[in-house]
């Protein structure tokens, strides 16, 4: 189409001004158009007048299918990171300060496997340690796909190198914090150590290619340095997570009381070095962990971390006995009013949709004396 063509199929647009009578523009080189109805004279828009407009709707469109193709490079580009620079792992010290250190794992992966609530579960998680708990921002490690150095992606590799970092140099004094939202498998136990006969595993970003980390690799990273004085706690949102850190006791809510859940095989260490590590897990071992907009209505979360937050920002000092209730009665709630999306599932997946988070720690405690503090 020409350029005149053009700007005459925009120009029989036109309406007199005075009384909104459709004009028609003359062929002629002329200015204005007369109006047949009431006479008045009317200026005939210019080609940069009808040009930029015509522009602007074709920048809107471009703009429109950018967003649909997942091409737009506004709404594309990388959010500020959540680690303050230089990033805690660039530090080469040997010792440090006795104090609280936290890993934060927040993993999305892509397609089929993909999770919308990790991003906000580790922002959320990262704001309660730094204003409720009085954790350090330069304390704090994170690992999201959305961070712009390739040693925050969590990666196998970079999450293994992570969780001994999160140790490295502990003493005693040291609050230590370990969080993983993302995706959690079982597997067969190979090693004849789980008592279920099921190991626990965790998935990093690249898993599908590099493999899972079990939940035996976890134990030794992060538990066995664990000196006298040091407390780790484990908060770990992810399906089949009950006993991920393989510690040697769980608590039994129903009956009050922890059970064992040391090795099959006694040549297999579970326990740390003399400290204490204590893991809160968003379900049984058997069960899977949603990740919903159930609390918010338009905010995707993993339920337990959305309902940990919750609760310790209100009930700040509760213990873990309350914690623990107070989190099953909520999920009871939300799937009794049938908010879960997922409940639609239930006669295929029977009671594992409810999910029932779990304590395990490496030595027994009371759980209502003790105080749920980071």
């Amino acid at each position: 189409m020409s350029g005149n063509n053009r700007i005459m199929m925009v120009a029989r647009g036109v309406v007199c001004g005075k009384c909104r009578h459709r004009l028609s523009i003359p062929t002629t080189n002329s200015s204005e158009v007369k109006c047949p109805t009431c006479n008045n004279m009317n200026p005939i828009p210019t080609y940069e007048q009808f040009g930029n407009k015509d522009r602007s709707i074709e920048k809107l469109i471009v703009k429109a299918k950018e967003k649909i193709s997942g091409n737009d490079l506004s709404s594309s580009q990388k959010p500020d990171s959540l680690n303050k620079k230089p990033s805690p792992l660039s530090s080469s010290s040997e010792t440090r300060p006795a104090g609280k250190r936290a890993l934060l794992i927040g993993v999305t992966y892509k397609r089929k496997h993909k999770l919308k609530g990790t991003i906000n579960d580790v922002k959320s998680m990262r704001d309660l340690l730094i204003l409720n708990f009085g954790f350090k921002e330069e304390n704090i490690l994170v690992l999201t796909e959305q961070e712009t150095e390739p040693e925050l992606i969590p990666t196998k590799k970079n999450i293994l190198k992570s969780l001994e970092w999160l140790v490295k140099g502990c003493q005693a004094g040291d609050s230590l914090v370990f969080y993983f939202s993302g995706h959690g498998l079982s597997q067969p136990d190979f090693e004849g150590d789980e008592r279920d006969g099921f190991a626990e595993n965790i998935c990093p970003v690249d898993f599908m290619t590099e493999g899972m980390i079990v939940d035996n690799d976890i134990n030794s990273t992060i538990v066995w340095p664990l000196k006298k004085g040091v407390t780790l706690h484990a908060i770990v949102d992810a399906c089949h997570s009950g006993t991920v850190l393989d510690l040697e006791h769980v608590y039994n809510r129903q009956e009050n009381k922890w059970e064992d859940n040391s090795p099959l095989s006694g040549n297999a260490r579970k326990h740390p070095d003399g400290g204490l590590a204590i893991s809160l897990s968003a379900c049984l071992d058997n069960q899977v962990a949603a990740d919903t907009t159930a609390f918010t209505g338009k905010t995707m979360n993993g339920a337990m971390t959305f309902l940990l937050i919750k609760i310790m920002k209100k009930y700040h000092g509760a213990t873990y006995g309350d914690l623990l209730d107070m989190m099953h009665e909520e999920l009871e709630k939300v799937n009794e009013s049938r908010c879960f999306a997922e409940k639609i599932f239930k006669k295929i997946t029977k009671n594992m949709l409810l999910q029932k988070p779990q304590i395990s720690a490496s030595k027994p405690f009371d759980v209502y004396k003790e105080h749920f503090v980071l």
